[in-house]
């Protein structure tokens, strides 16, 4: 049961950074819609898109 609610919490966090990840892509201004998609596409990889999108994407992005 312990293992469950650990599982449960650890997947709870991934998916909530990707949702922060999507949106904040979203967000943003990559200079064309095609780069835009392409990091949105990128944020939302289970697991590791997020990590992708804040350590290279979110910087090349201006904020709108």
């Amino acid at each position: 049961m312990r293992e469950i609610l650990i599982f449960s919490g650890i997947f709870i966090l991934f998916v909530l950074l990707t949702a922060w990840a999507v949106v904040d892509a979203a967000l943003r201004d990559f200079g064309s819609t095609g780069k835009k998609a392409l990091w949105i596409i990128v944020a939302s990889i289970p697991f590791v898109g997020f990590l992708i999108y804040f350590i290279f994407g979110r910087r090349l992005g201006r904020k709108l």
